[in-house]
């Protein structure tokens, strides 16, 4: 004390972050305190303020982090007087980093993209990088590496910055995986074909339709005019065999109608399955159809070497198979032979009619020859409901059908069930 005066040094550096000797001399040292305690306290909040917008940061850049993992987004900037682009965050790698990356040649990312896609996509984004575009939008397939498989993505960008004459400096973007939106839109065009292709076909058979059913009509009703007037037995003998066969034929294809009428209703009957004998349907099949194919001088039999089994399944169904196969058959083979016969495999039993017809061409000898209404042959009569009938009773079955084929050489078709 001097001087009845009280004298404090008091160093308040670390408050104020400047170096200041605060000296106080006839001031109460708790206003001095007080100051002290004010300033610490305001610079507290302060910090923690602060403190509270880094971690509210952290938890938006976690959440973003994790949307763009899910979307699998990558998010990039482009510098364009370098012609470089780097990525911070990057889908194609699984590196999610919010901190600039390297940059890469906007060239070298050009190479990866799909040689059918990679000049759309490099015009677009030179038209940026140059002002001739404000904006950029693309789908393209392209790779993670020159050795990965192709996938698509989507690309979003715009200009971030320009220069005082308004030329791009830099280009900010996001590109991300649609491959599940392809497969999407995919599945969509596809079925969209189909369904044009499926009302064509439909138009064809109704076209076709009228004509086969007025075709076996003018026969019966012409033959039978004509019959009172034979002169003899063997000529009337031959209309009426003409008016059985197109009476047959009129049946045949009243019962394809309304087995497809019962099969897309839903309304299939009872599956009855029981044991009984292969060989003896096989033959039944041979004993129906050989005078028919002896007309063309074209043999009917089963196979040599089958050996007598016992199948489980519906007879009635199964049958109804062959009898379209063999229609079939004796309607495409003009010469040589018609056989039946089965194949055992490992869990089950392939029963087969092979020709040596016309064959079907390569380009349709597939599964879409089961389809409804599909013709091998437009010019040739038919409904086109026959095979797609075998593919819904062999269904019914649980089993499947198929088809072996060379052109102008003959065919097998087959249907194969569990016995």
């Amino acid at each position: 004390m001097t001087n009845g005066l009280a004298i404090f040094l008091i160093d308040i550096s670390g408050l104020m972050r400047i170096d200041i000797l605060l000296w106080v001399a006839g001031v109460p040292a708790i206003l001095v305190l007080l100051f002290a305690l004010f300033y610490q306290v305001r610079q507290y909040r302060q910090l923690k303020a602060e403190l509270a917008q880094l971690a509210k940061i952290k938890r938006h850049n976690i959440e973003y982090e994790l949307v763009l993992k899910a979307m699998k987004l990558s998010t990039w900037r482009l510098n364009v007087p370098e012609s470089t682009v780097a990525y911070e965050s990057d889908y194609r790698s699984g590196k999610y980093s919010f901190s600039p990356q390297t940059g890469t040649p906007v060239e070298g990312t050009f190479a990866l993209i799909h040689a059918d896609d990679r000049e759309r996509v490099r015009e677009a984004l030179t038209g940026l990088m140059k002002g001739k575009y404000e904006d950029y939008h693309q789908q393209y397939r392209a790779q993670a590496t020159p050795s990965s498989p192709f996938y698509w993505a989507e690309t979003f960008a715009t200009v971030e910055k320009r220069d005082i004459d308004g030329k791009p400096l830099t280009i900010v973007g996001t590109s991300m995986r649609i491959d599940a939106q392809k497969e999407i839109e995919q599945a969509l065009i596809e079925a969209r074909n189909q369904a044009e292709e499926s009302d064509r076909l439909k138009s064809a058979f109704l076209a076709n339709i009228t004509h086969e059913v007025r075709t076996p009509l003018n026969a019966i009703v012409g033959f039978s005019d004509v019959l009172p007037m034979a002169q003899s037995e063997e000529e009337r003998n031959e209309l009426i065999k003409l008016i059985k066969q197109n009476n047959a034929h009129l049946l045949r294809l009243f019962d394809d109608m309304m087995n497809i009428s019962k099969l897309e209703a839903g309304n299939n009957g009872e599956i009855v399955k029981e044991d009984f004998e292969l060989l003896p349907l096989l033959q039944e099949m041979v004993e129906k159809y050989q005078p028919v194919a002896s007309d063309n001088g074209v043999a009917v039999e089963t196979d040599g070497a089958a050996e007598s089994i016992i199948i489980h399944t519906d007879r009635d169904r199964l049958k109804e198979i062959l009898n379209q196969y063999m229609n079939n058959a004796v309607k495409f083979t003009a010469a040589g032979s018609i056989r039946l016969g089965y194949d055992k495999l490992p869990s089950s039993l392939r029963i087969w009619v092979r020709d040596t017809g016309k064959g079907i061409p390569a380009d349709k000898c597939n599964d879409r020859l089961f389809e409804r209404f599909v013709k091998v042959d437009d010019f040739v009569a038919g409904t086109g409901l026959g095979l797609s009938i075998c593919r819904s009773l062999a269904d019914l079955l649980g089993g499947k059908v198929g088809v072996e084929s060379v052109y102008q050489k003959g065919s097998t078709f087959w249907v194969e069930i569990p016995y």
